[in-house]
């Protein structure tokens, strides 16, 4: 399949996870990447494990000046087709736990930067380009310990549906992806012991009865980015094997 020839995607946290698998499967389908990170050593080593038509950027979307500095670096590329706004952290903390430090932190790059982000990078979108962003199960499962990561990606999911509206005349299609528990290092930050607790809390109620792969949520996030998806947008697509049931 080659669904990305002649065309460039940006991923933002494209250095790991769900980010970084889709990267690859575009490259490998013939299209360019734009990858950010936070961490200048490893942005410099996925860059050149993708190989020629890939570029790294460091770009942390917690700075607030994040954004237009991302969208003078990829002005000169002459246009974006795809745009995956992806980059996240995630806390996990009982409600009582909750200040403003941690809240200011938390929207900082979940909502904040995406949403700087597509304000900077709009107008950088070609006609018929595709917005993929990433939210999460999370916003649905009132888990006790995620109310403020929850509250970021419900944020964002509400957001998208306005862009998908503002966005239509131009013909740029804007859909979320919803991951469930995917097997990736997003929840590194946690001790081993509770981040079992907490995966095996959410898995036993996956019907599939067990976690996905990067590689299976970045699929249906490149179906989102492809033209075969032409006719879709405003929808939300849960990778949660069935886990919302939605």
């Amino acid at each position: 399949m080659a669904r990305f020839d002649g065309k460039r995607i940006l991923i933002t946290g494209g250095t790991r996870g769900i980010g970084l698998a889709g990267a690859q499967r575009i490259v490998a389908e013939g299209g360019a990447v734009v990858v950010t990170g936070r961490d200048a050593a490893r942005v410099a080593t996925v860059e050149a494990r993708l190989g020629t038509g890939a570029q790294g950027l460091v770009n942390d979307a917690a700075d607030p000046d994040a954004a237009a500095a991302l969208a003078a670096a990829v002005s000169p590329l002459g246009g974006l087709d795809g745009l995956w706004l992806n980059a996240a952290v995630a806390v996990l903390a009982p409600p009582e736990a909750v200040d403003a430090e941690s809240f200011d932190a938390m929207m900082a790059v979940n909502v904040r930067g995406p949403m700087l982000q597509l304000a900077r990078l709009s107008m950088q979108l070609k006609p018929g380009a595709a917005v993929v962003v990433t939210a999460s199960s999370s916003a649905y499962e009132g888990a006790a310990a995620t109310g403020l990561y929850a509250a970021s990606k419900s944020a964002l999911i509400g957001a998208a549906r306005s862009w998908a509206t503002a966005l239509a005349p131009r013909g740029i299609r804007v859909n979320v992806l919803v991951p469930g528990p995917i097997d990736t290092d997003f929840r590194a930050f946690l001790p081993e012991a509770a981040r079992r607790g907490f995966e095996r809390f959410v898995i036993d109620q996956v019907p599939l009865g067990r976690a996905g792969t990067a590689d299976e949520a970045a699929a249906v996030a490149l179906f989102l980015l492809s033209d075969d998806a032409s006719y879709v947008t405003g929808s939300q697509y849960a990778v949660d094997g069935g886990l919302l049931r939605r």
